[in-house]
């Protein structure tokens, strides 16, 4: 069986311009659409993509909502030109009265004003207020040490809380900005660039790969304070996805929708998860039963360590070094594949061999019998040949009569 083709959708940036063309909040087209705001919300900064009948209903809506903003151009621009017809016909008899002579009026000699005495002089003019200065545009490299200078060190300590292992932290931080320089003009332009480079850190610090890593055959010691060792290996043995949810909600503090969305779940199977973390922490440490002292004792165990972050330009640089690496082996992968090519066009065969059929059997054939013993005669007869000249004038030749 063939699938059918997927409903095409306008890209994110031209999805979150038809919303607000049509002064919609996520709120209300995830209304319409049947899906909650934080959904509607990674569809507009492209780190998901509906499926399914929500794709379908998402599709028809961004359709409406073009059809809609087309007609309201057509009919702003027909609105303008007869705006401009009617300006043109009110200024023609105007112009006609311009072309008309004037009367020219009469001058008359200027009085001059007698001097007073008790003028009082002028006030002088108020000076202007200087003007404000003009906000000053970052360039993409200082934005992006911006944005990693306010948000990497955060992001360090929550991915520790997820890993347990500090340098995978901060290597799961670096990578998930370098991807982020590499893909700057969509990152800087989402409304949550820092929500977008936790995700990415996060997938790529819970990757099942990591586990064949030789670094992670080596444990690192775990934190000093016995109370912060308990709750960091009660943590670990949480599953992946309810470790992150529990993370994102009580941790980063994130609200249900939001975490659903991040984590790419239901609300309902969010909800689910975070119910099972809750109640997984609490068996081992009841004493964090509570949520607002579960989030202060997450909060401490993240603040405890000795976290640090690389410098935004040793970011920028790596992530720009991996680039080219990858952008040189492609090559070379590609040049080994057309040299591969080229060596099997060269060397293949250019007609068909048949097969050899394989050998039968024959039968009534005698067996062959190998020479025996030669006689005295036949020895003489093989001495008398080699002793004669195989060659030389000596030799006869065959002669016709």
């Amino acid at each position: 069986m063939t699938r059918s083709p997927a409903t095409p959708l306008p890209p994110p940036k031209a999805r979150r311009r038809l919303r607000e063309t049509a002064a919609l909040t996520q709120t209300q087209l995830a209304t319409r659409v049947g899906v909650t705001p934080g959904i509607v919300r990674a569809w507009e900064s492209g780190r998901t993509t509906p499926r399914g009948r929500k794709r379908e209903a998402y599709a028809r809506l961004l359709k409406t909502l073009a059809e809609e903003e087309a007609a309201r151009q057509a009919k702003q621009k027909q609105q303008e030109q007869q705006e401009q017809q009617e300006q043109q016909e009110h200024q023609k008899p105007d112009e006609k009265q311009e072309s008309a002579p004037a009367p020219v009026p009469k001058l008359e000699p200027e009085s001059k004003p007698e001097p007073q005495s008790d003028a009082k002089p002028a006030p002088e003019p108020a000076p202007e207020p200087a003007p404000e200065p003009a906000p000053v545009a970052l360039t993409p490299a200082q934005a992006f040490d911006a944005l990693y200078a306010f948000s990497a060190p955060a992001l360090v300590r929550q991915t520790f809380l997820l890993t347990g292992r500090r340098e995978q932290a901060r290597e799961s931080v670096e990578r998930a900005f370098q991807a982020a320089w590499e893909r700057w003009p969509e990152v800087a332009r989402d409304r949550d660039p820092v929500g977008w480079v936790r995700a990415t850190a996060y997938e790529y610090a819970l990757s099942p790969w990591q586990r064949f890593r030789p670094r992670h055959r080596h444990p690192e010691p775990p934190p000093a304070d016995p109370g912060d060792r308990t709750l960091l290996n009660t943590l670990l043995r949480l599953p992946p996805r309810h470790r992150r949810t529990l993370v994102l909600y009580d941790g980063v503090g994130l609200d249900l929708p939001e975490t659903a969305a991040e984590t790419e779940a239901s609300t309902p199977a969010t909800a689910n998860r975070l119910l099972h973390a809750r109640e997984a922490v609490a068996g081992r440490l009841p004493a964090l039963a509570d949520p607002q002292v579960l989030h202060r004792r997450l909060t401490e165990l993240a603040s405890n360590e000795r976290l640090r972050a690389a410098e935004p330009p040793a970011v920028r640089r790596g992530g720009e070094r991996r680039a080219r690496l990858r952008t040189r082996a492609a090559i070379a992968f590609t040049v080994a594949l057309i040299g591969t090519t080229a060596l099997t066009v060269r060397t293949a065969p250019t007609h068909y061999e048949p097969p050899v059929s394989p050998g039968q059997a024959v039968r009534g054939v005698p067996h062959r019998v190998a020479p025996g013993a030669l006689s005295d005669e036949e020895l003489e007869l093989r001495q008398k040949l080699r002793d004669q000249m195989q060659d030389g004038p000596e030799r006869l030749l065959p002669r016709l009569e």
